[in-house]
């Protein structure tokens, strides 16, 4: 029986809701409601106008309502008054196909039939800023290898912690925070869980950091590649598939090359087959593709991939096999949507173990050294526009997420490119003004 989220308000002292969804940019929307009215929103959801966010609808369309999950609940660390619940999207008494919770359920409910679960644990890496956005909000944070410094990241102490101490309460079980390879970048951990879990946690954690950094007059950013000198910010995924109980991990075997068993292999194949595609969704904006091909950076290393291939422990690869019994995707950014990110997987990943896909051999060498000695391995696309392209045409991922999902989300991306392409850069005058 769900949680009756009135009685829960009572016991736990929470005088608003947050009822709250993510829209296909990512974007998380909500309404405010006030504790005394949850009971019958638990029942019938918040209203919205679904033409207002972005998702593909229309004004003419019904209203569209969200439904909180009891489980998702969150009280806010800082605000212990106010609890964040994640909905589910329903319109005309029906799911909305294309919603991003709805999506990545839907994935569930795929690995289910087959007593599969997966799990998931994410990387997020973000920068705090000037209120502007303009640089970094540390000037002293110079070093052109600032990775793991130490008074760089004592310095920002008061927000690390506080973010950390929430996590901490929530009870996710954060196990380490550390200044990442760009000036003002850091990078925060908490254990893996099933991968519907982490997509809820994820969307709050992002909430939560930009939220507390406001508050000490900083501001956080995702933006995958906010200075181009800098490395970008990933969101790396690791991934298992579990058995239907979550106590055996079907990824995991001793005999197997480098403890990964034959369902795992096949898993990464799929992902490796469709990994052009999906990086409509693991690289889901214009900005993205600075990082994931960009030349050197001021470190000396971008810390992305740019090509198609896995290795051991080396993450000069899109994925790197760091132990048994997992594997860990390098491609994701910041941007990517929690809940989209999580399906493509699964959704690319059940493909995979029934084509029984080959992700080939393992290449144990420095891709950012030696990759252009390597005969025919695929490179990731190098924009947005080539990357929809390649999502809207690919038959797994229709099969799998669904044709309304692809056609709505690849709407909306070339919607999007068009205004960026009808926009002047400085560039352009820069370079063109005198022809």
């Amino acid at each position: 029986m769900a949680a009756d989220l009135a009685a829960l308000a009572k016991k736990r002292k929470i005088q608003y809701f947050l009822i709250s969804y993510v829209d296909l940019f990512g974007a998380l929307r909500a309404k405010l409601v006030p504790a005394r009215a949850i009971g019958e929103m638990q029942k019938a959801g918040a209203g919205f106008a679904g033409f207002a966010t972005w998702l593909d609808m229309s004004p003419a369309d019904s209203d569209m309502f969200a439904v909180p999950d009891p489980d998702s609940l969150i009280q806010l660390p800082w605000k212990p008054e106010v609890g964040w619940l994640a909905s589910e999207i329903v319109m005309d008494g029906k799911t909305v196909a294309h919603s991003p919770r709805g999506v990545l359920k839907a994935q569930i409910a795929r690995a289910a039939k087959l007593g599969q679960r997966m799990k998931t644990g994410v990387e997020c890496e973000f920068f705090l800023v000037t209120p502007d956005g303009r640089a970094v909000a540390d000037t002293r944070d110079t070093h052109s290898k600032p990775c793991y410094d130490q008074s760089a990241l004592m310095r920002r102490y008061d927000v690390i912690t506080e973010i950390c101490d929430a996590m901490i309460a929530l009870g996710w079980r954060p196990y380490q925070n550390d200044h990442e390879d760009a000036n003002g970048q850091f990078e925060m951990n908490w254990e893996y869980d099933d991968c519907l879990v982490t997509a809820d946690r994820h969307v709050f954690f992002k909430y939560m950091v930009k939220s507390i950094a406001e508050k000490h007059g900083l501001r956080a950013t995702f933006m995958p590649k906010p200075f181009l000198n800098l490395t970008g910010s990933g969101c790396h995924a690791h991934v298992s598939v579990w058995d239907k109980s979550g106590k055996t991990n079907l990824f995991h075997d001793p005999k197997g090359e480098l403890g990964l068993s034959k369902l795992a292999y096949h898993f990464l194949g799929g992902v490796l087959h469709s990994a052009e595609a999906l990086c409509a969704l693991f690289n889901p904006t214009i900005n993205s593709f600075k990082r994931i091909n960009a030349p050197v950076t001021l470190s000396g290393a971008t810390w992305a991939p740019n090509t198609i291939t896995y290795g051991g422990n080396n993450r000069t690869h899109m994925v790197r096999i760091p132990d048994a019994g997992r594997f860990e995707l390098r491609l994701m950014d910041g941007a990517a949507n929690p809940y989209l990110m999580q399906a493509g997987v699964l959704a690319a990943g059940l493909d995979g173990v029934a084509a029984r896909r080959d992700p080939g051999k393992r290449l144990d060498i420095n891709m950012y050294t030696h990759g252009h000695t390597v005969k025919g391995v695929k490179r990731l696309p190098l924009n947005m526009l080539d990357s929809i392209r390649l999502f809207e045409k690919n038959p797994v991922l229709r099969a799998g997420l669904g044709d309304a999902f692809v056609d709505s989300y690849a709407k909306l991306k070339h919607e999007e490119w068009r205004r960026f392409a009808g926009s002047l850069t400085p560039w352009e005058i820069d370079n063109t003004i005198d022809c």
